[in-house]
C-alpha cells in the first residue's frame, strides 16, 4: 500500500497538483517562531516543481470560524515560502474556491507554486461538506497529502478530496509513516517509552495502547502523582486524578500481563508555587511536605532513567515530565533530552519525538536536530500512538477503487 501512495510512483508532469500542507505553524509578533513544519514539506514542493507540475498549495491557518479574517490570511506565508525556494516562483490566490481561485490557478505555469487561501475562511472545510470537496477537487488532476499533523481530522481538504482525485502521500508525510510504523510495529527491542503530561485522563488510550507494545514505559509529569498516589504515596498538594484510581490500577495490571516495566520517579522536586526561580527541594516520593507540590522529577529519578535507556534499542517519547515552561522546573526534561539526544548520537539508540508541548521542550533544550526522528503532528501523533486509524490515511487511494474521477461541479 505505501508502495502504491507513494509520490514517486505519479506521473505529476503537465499536471496541476494539489498539495495539502500545515501551515498552522507558531508566531509571535508577526513572524514564524518555529519553522520545522515549513521545511519538512520543502522536498515535496521542489520535487513537483522539478518535475513540470503545476503546484497548488491548500492549507488552513487559525480558527477564523468560516469568516475571512484578515489576521489569518495566508499572504504573508508567500514571500517566507519564497525564501526557502530559490530558483522556483511561489505565487498567491486571494481565494480557495471559486472564480477567483480556478483563474489564479490556470494563470500559474507548470513549474510554479501558488498557495491560496486559507481553506477556514470557508465553514464548509471542518464539516467535510461534498460539493466543497468536491469544488476543490476541480482545480487539481492529482491530490498529495503532505500534512500528516492534520491527518487526524475528517475535514473536506483531508477526506474530501481524495474521492475524486488520484491520491498519494507527500514525501515528509510517508517518511513519518514509514517511521512511526517501524517504532510501534517492527521495533528493535528493548524499546522504551516516555509519556509526560498533566492528566492520565487525557492520555489514557496513549498508555493502554503502549504497554502492549513497547517493554518499558516512563510515566512523568503530573500524571505521574496520580499513579504514585495509588501506590500508596502521600503527594501533599500535588496535582492529581483522585478518581482515576481504579483506572491506574487497570493500565498496572495491563502492563504485568503484557510484560511491560512501569518506571515511574523515585524522587521530586517539590515547591509550595509554581513561579519563575521559586525556592524548591528535592524529596522522595514518600516525603512530599503537605504544603508542597511536586513540579519535576529529581536526580535520582534521572540517573535510574539513564540507566535504563541505556539498555534500550529505540524510544519514544510524548510529553514532558516536569513544567518545563517555568524555570527551575525545566531542569530534569532538559537532563533527559540530553541523555536522549548522547545515546542517539553513540548510534546506540534510535528516537522518536512528537507532539506540541515535547517539540516545545525540545525547542527549549536546543536539541531538536539530535533526535532520529521528530514528529511535527501534534493531535495526529497522538492519536497514531494511541493505536487509532487517522482518517486523512484512511482516505488515500479511494478514487482507485471507483476507477474514474467523480464528475465535480
Amino acid at each position: 500500500m505505501m508502495s502504491q501512495l507513494s509520490l514517486t510512483s505519479m506521473d505529476v508532469k503537465g499536471k496541476t497538483v494539489l498539495v495539502r500542507i500545515d501551515l498552522n505553524v507558531p508566531m509571535q509578533k508577526g513572524k514564524v517562531s518555529d519553522d520545522m513544519r515549513i521545511r519538512r514539506i520543502l522536498p515535496t514542493l521542489r520535487y513537483l516543481a522539478e518535475k513540470g507540475a503545476r503546484v497548488v498549495l491548500l492549507s488552513h491557518f487559525g480558527r477564523p470560524k468560516g469568516q475571512y479574517e484578515p489576521s489569518m490570511s495566508l499572504a504573508p506565508m508567500v514571500d517566507l515560502l519564497q525564501s526557502y525556494l530559490p530558483g522556483l516562483t511561489v505565487h498567491f490566490g486571494v481565494d480557495c474556491l471559486g472564480l477567483s481561485a480556478r483563474e489564479a490557478v490556470d494563470n500559474t505555469p507548470c513549474g510554479h507554486i501558488i498557495l491560496l487561501e486559507n481553506l477556514r475562511f470557508h465553514w464548509q472545510e471542518e464539516t467535510s461538506d461534498t460539493s466543497f470537496a468536491k469544488n476543490l477537487a476541480a482545480l487539481g488532476d492529482i491530490y498529495v497529502n503532505e500534512a500528516f499533523s492534520c491527518s487526524h481530522r475528517s475535514h473536506a481538504s483531508i477526506v474530501g478530496i481524495p474521492r475524486y482525485l488520484p491520491s498519494c502521500m507527500g514525501l515528509a508525510f510517508e517518511e513519518e509513516i514509514s517511521t512511526l510504523e517501524t517504532f510501534l510495529h517492527t521495533p528493535q527491542r528493548p524499546l522504551m517509552a516516555i509519556v509526560g503530561g498533566a492528566k492520565v485522563s487525557t492520555k489514557l488510550a496513549l498508555l493502554e495502547n503502549l504497554v502492549e507494545k513497547v517493554d518499558r514505559l516512563f510515566i512523568g509529569g503530573a500524571m505521574a502523582n496520580t499513579f504514585l498516589h495509588v501506590m500508596g504515596h502521600d503527594l501533599g498538594a500535588s496535582r492529581l486524578e483522585r478518581d482515576m484510581k481504579e483506572i491506574v490500577r487497570r493500565v498496572i495490571r495491563s502492563a504485568e500481563e503484557a510484560g511491560c516495566k512501569i518506571i515511574l520517579p523515585v524522587d521530586l522536586v517539590v515547591a509550595i508555587e509554581l513561579d519563575v526561580h521559586a525556592p524548591c527541594k528535592v524529596v522522595e516520593v514518600h516525603a512530599v511536605p503537605e504544603t508542597s507540590m511536586a513540579l519535576d522529577i529529581g536526580p535520582a529519578t534521572l540517573n535510574a532513567l539513564a540507566a535504563e535507556i541505556a539498555q534500550c534499542k529505540m524510544l519514544v517519547w510524548n510529553g514532558p515530565v516536569g513544567a518545563f515552561e517555568t524555570s527551575p522546573f525545566d531542569t530534569s526534561t532538559v537532563q533527559l533530552a540530553r541523555i536522549v539526544a548522547k545515546n542517539t548520537a553513540d548510534g546506540n539508540l534510535r528516537s522518536v519525538a512528537g507532539g506540541g508541548d515535547t517539540v516545545s521542550a525540545l525547542t527549549h533544550a536546543g536539541l531538536l536536530e539530535e533526535f532520529t526522528y521528530l514528529s511535527t503532528a501534534g493531535g495526529a501523533f497522538l492519536e497514531w500512538l494511541e493505536g487509532k486509524a487517522l482518517p486523512g490515511i484512511a482516505a488515500l487511494g479511494q478514487w482507485e477503487s471507483k476507477g474514474k474521477k467523480a464528475e465535480v461541479g
